[in-house]
């Protein structure tokens, strides 16, 4: 096994070791297993396994405490602090408050400084100001730490804010103070801000515009609670998310637009071979096109694995598909240990690895390149079932088939159709908008199809509570069910699902009720 993947799988099982502790060892005691990673990596190479997981335990509970400790102090809550910052991501104004997260850059408390940095999830209600992102204010806040419903069956939004470094909530009070600072011009997120109200200047539907924004930046904030539901019964919430995929479309462009380069300029040859250009343009334009997506997981994972392949093609020195991936796996748990919290670091990784291990290239050709698109759809959709019903409780049967239309729909016409737009817009506005006109008809399309698909049967499938056992079950079915050909007895597969339909739903006994206590956030509520 390649020094990467054994590395890779070390590593995570360092750090999923640490979820599973009651509570986080002291920092004085991560020194011994810190010594003793060293001490095997050193002396003993055949260990050298071992000493990634003993520093993946290590570097976990290095994170995770820091993590907790940057949480507001519980001698905050319930006081008004006067904080100085800068509004990052994309504000989201609805009709009761307006929503954005702020990076504290300093507090007060009193006039006195307090211990309070990083990220902050604040809502402002009553006349809030028009917020734009990159932006510095002086706010009074009224916050405490995140806390989640304790309701079983829902997500788990302590968690959710942990892995993504929210520090407190909260919501600004009135006060005179309130006023904007002078602060920098730009930031990706303007750019991405101008690249949303660029969008919804040309195209004369509000609708097809949010589609189009989500698809092309990722801004999310045009689509209603019913277009997530039409998302969540195809499967195919990671295409509006903007999915990984999307950033090797970007990577392509990259590549032709060196081509084209290349083309009108052949003189560019005699200073640098174009192999290498390729694979710099590729990572260059798919680094911006992540950044425009918000460095959402898996652009990143997308991102990295682009980065490992091109800085190998710049030296002259192949790459292969697992180690790449195994490689893009280090640097994620390297940055953020904490990224296996989220839902979407074990969707990205497995729904990759399957593609790896199950889908082999027969033949070049467009009959080729479509069979094992479908193939492809297939596998993902079996393969991430378990995972998507132990997220999220729920599945979809029609997902292979919608994501069969929705996935080259989206990847090759419509997010370049896009980024062309995009590109226009910074270059000549004008002839952006009968190429973003065009993207929106097409996004208006696919989006009319969804819609009527979302009404099949099986479009929302929901099962009992997914079990540990069931899960690993499933998930060897689904990599029997798709091992190569010659393999007997693959059907059988089918039958390691089965444990997901276990526990049946229990049913009251004659004359017997049952009755859940749920926490509604502002009081409680009795459901029969």
């Amino acid at each position: 096994m390649p020094a990467a993947i054994t590395t890779a799988l070390a590593l995570l099982i360092g750090v999923l070791l640490v979820q599973w502790l009651p509570q986080l060892p002291p920092r004085w005691c991560l020194a011994l297993p810190l010594s003793a990673a060293w001490l095997l990596a050193w002396r003993w190479p055949p260990w050298r396994w071992l000493a990634c997981v003993l520093f993946g335990i290590v570097w976990a509970a290095w994170h995770g405490a820091a993590a907790m400790e940057a949480r507001l102090p519980h001698a905050l809550e319930g006081h008004d602090v006067a904080v100085i910052g800068r509004i990052i991501d994309l504000p989201q104004a609805g009709n009761d408050a307006s929503r954005f997260t702020f990076r504290v850059e300093q507090a007060t408390l009193d006039g006195h400084p307090v211990a309070l940095h990083g990220r902050v999830t604040v809502s402002w209600y009553d006349d809030a100001p028009v917020l734009q992102p990159c932006t510095r204010w002086q706010l009074l806040l009224r916050l405490k730490r995140p806390r989640g419903l304790l309701n079983p069956g829902v997500a788990d939004s302590e968690r959710s804010a942990l892995e993504r470094g929210i520090v407190a909530t909260g919501y600004v009070r009135d006060d005179p103070g309130n006023t904007r600072l002078a602060g920098p011009r730009w930031c990706v997120d303007g750019v991405r801000d101008a690249v949303t109200r660029g969008i919804a200047a040309r195209v004369n539907d509000p609708h097809d515009a949010a589609l189009l924004q989500a698809f092309s930046v990722g801004d999310t904030r045009g689509l209603t609670p019913q277009d997530w539901e039409v998302a969540r019964a195809n499967g195919v919430s990671h295409l509006i998310a903007i999915s990984g995929f999307h950033v090797g479309v970007a990577a392509v462009f990259g590549v032709w637009l060196t081509l084209l380069a290349y083309a009108l300029w052949p003189q560019l040859g005699l200073r640098l071979p174009r192999p290498q250009a390729q694979a710099a343009a590729a990572l260059l334009v798919a680094g911006f096109y992540s950044a425009l997506a918000g460095f959402g997981l898996p652009t990143v994972r997308t991102l990295l694995m682009i980065a490992v392949v091109a800085l190998a093609r710049c030296g002259r020195r192949g790459s292969s598909g697992a180690p790449s991936l195994a490689l893009a796996m280090i640097a994620i748990l390297l940055f953020d240990p904490l990224a296996v919290l989220a839902a979407g670091f074990w969707l990205s990784f497995v729904g990759v690895l399957f593609l790896m291990l199950c889908l082999q290239a027969r033949g070049r050709g467009w009959r080729a390149f479509l069979r094992e698109l479908s193939v492809g759809q297939l596998i993902m959709t079996v393969a991430l079932l378990p995972l998507t019903l132990w997220f999220f409780g729920q599945a979809s049967l029609v997902g292979a088939l919608s994501n069969l239309i929705a996935v080259p729909l989206v990847s090759f016409l419509i997010v370049p159709c896009a980024l062309f737009g995009m590109l226009l817009l910074g270059l000549c506005p004008p002839l952006a908008a009968p190429v973003l006109w065009l993207a929106a008809q097409l996004a208006h399309a696919q989006w009319w199809l969804l819609v009527r698909m979302s009404t099949w049967p099986g479009a929302h499938w929901y099962l009992p509570t997914v079990q540990p056992y069931a899960l690993l079950l499933a998930l060897l079915g689904a990599l029997w069910l798709f091992l190569p050909r010659g393999m007997p007895l693959r059907w059988l597969g089918l039958l390691l699902f089965l444990p997901l339909l276990w526990p049946p739903r229990q049913v009251p006994a004659e004359g017997a009720f049952q009755a859940w206590v749920l926490d509604v956030g502002q009081g409680l509520s009795v459901l029969l």
